[in-house]
């Protein structure tokens, strides 16, 4: 018997002996006083066993089997689950193929019990005041990306760059790139204007692909303006109107770095259960992980709504999600970016642009488009330079010429061989020459 039964036994052999009433037992025992009373007919009846609970010692009607506990702790001893948490193991035994419907506190002790501890470890937090969120959908975004080894060896590392909603915590858009570069933001930044439009504000961190850093050197044109020329994404966002905040601290934007390791959770093993290798492999998991995550984590704003604004008329998202560029056009009407020429097509009336400004738009896409005035050249590429044909520099050789059929023949720019041309000293043979007598003091 337990203490709570020993004290039961107790207090009703106390009414026994008629010392105290059913009525102040119940008082004493935290029953009512029908509650008391039945227990004392059944212990008149059957003794201190009818103080004991009928259930005990028998297993539980919901019990997991044997056999289920033992599949479940061969699951987790597969290599492919390998490093899944507790929480993210019970919902994929919920899902295909094996429809093991349990609770979270089930197989957390059956693991346990099988000697599997969580490959998460956590540790105490530090004090840190929290920061409320944001009361409606749109107000702010926070912008990161995180280099992993999201493949796990099948493939290149990866960097995951995405933006999460502060008010609900669902995720706006996301994609997998090489490495953490410009291009990567700017096809993140298009697709939320395509699918939510502008957001007020974004909370990102102080990577050179935001804002220039103190230490580059100024450029002669921004010495001249007194101010700092953006990077293509902060020129994109001052487009936008979209306010570009900078933390000072990893904690500062700890929501989405939050994010990054529920990911590196959970992402991680998708990938690994659908065999992913490549890049373009991994953006289609991730797609189809992302609206599951936003259902399941994603909680609702305080305020209805949304705060997300629609482009300016005659605005689209591929005009400001790219990289411009000022050029300024040759005599012959052409430009140049990098290796990429364009020519320049007559304007109205046979119009040319020779000195003028333009502005060189390189789509994400790779194409390029020319704007002069806020309106659209038309151009087409512009026909390769010619050779210069001069002198070049190099050898003299001596002898034969290479044959174009690949045979030496005699060449008939080599002179004559004579007697003048050899070379010959000309050093004075007289031992009294000023030069040989002169020496350095």
């Amino acid at each position: 018997m337990n203490s709570k039964e020993q004290k039961r036994l107790m207090v009703l052999n106390t009414i026994e002996r008629g010392e105290v009433g059913a009525g102040q037992a119940a008082v004493v025992l935290g029953l009512s006083l029908r509650q008391v009373r039945r227990l004392l007919a059944g212990y008149r009846r059957e003794g201190a066993a009818a103080l004991v609970h009928g259930n005990r010692g028998r297993p539980p009607a919901h019990r997991v089997s044997a056999a289920v506990r033992e599949r479940v702790v061969a699951l987790a001893r597969d290599p492919r689950y390998a490093g899944c948490n507790h929480t993210h193991f019970t919902e994929l035994l919920g899902c295909e193929p094996y429809h093991l419907v349990l609770s979270r506190p089930s197989v957390r002790r059956i693991l346990l019990a099988g000697g599997m501890r969580s490959p998460r470890h956590r540790r105490a937090p530090k004090h840190r005041s929290r920061r409320e969120r944001m009361p409606q959908e749109g107000m702010l975004l926070q912008w990161d990306g995180s280099r992993h080894d999201w493949l796990e060896g099948r493939g290149p590392w990866l960097t995951l760059v995405g933006a999460i909603d502060d008010a609900t915590g669902t995720v706006a858009a996301a994609r997998f790139r090489l490495q953490e570069d410009a291009q990567g933001y700017l096809l993140v930044l298009r697709d939320i204007l395509h699918t939510k439009g502008s957001p007020l504000a974004i909370y990102r961190d102080r990577h050179g692909i935001f804002e220039r850093r103190e230490q580059e050197p100024w450029a002669v044109a921004e010495e001249l303006t007194g101010k700092r020329v953006p990077t293509q994404v902060g020129r994109a966002l001052a487009e936008l109107d979209i306010q570009s905040i900078p933390a000072h601290s990893p904690q500062a934007k700890g929501r989405i770095e939050r994010l990054w390791g529920t990911f590196q959770d959970r992402l991680v093993i998708e990938l690994r259960l659908a065999e992913t290798g490549t890049l373009e492999e991994a953006d289609r998991v991730l797609q189809r992980f992302l609206p599951r995550y936003d259902a399941q984590f994603g909680v609702p704003a305080t305020q209805p709504g949304l705060a997300y604004r629609p482009l300016p008329a005659g605005m689209t998202p591929e005009a400001v999600c790219c990289f411009k560029y000022e050029r300024t056009v040759a005599n012959d009407n052409t430009i140049t970016l990098g290796q990429r020429r364009l020519q320049l097509l007559p304007g109205p009336g046979g119009r040319s642009y020779a000195r003028a400004t333009v502005e060189i738009q390189e789509h994400l896409d790779g194409h390029l488009a020319v704007c002069y005035r806020g309106e659209a050249l038309l151009t087409t590429p512009a026909p390769a330079t010619a050779p210069l044909l001069r002198a070049r520099n190099g050898r003299r050789s001596r002898g034969a010429l290479p044959s174009p059929h690949g045979e030496a023949t005699a060449t008939l720019l080599q002179p004559p061989a004579t007697a003048a041309s050899d070379k010959r000293s000309h050093r004075p043979t007289n031992p009294t020459t000023p030069w040989r007598r002169w020496e350095y003091r």
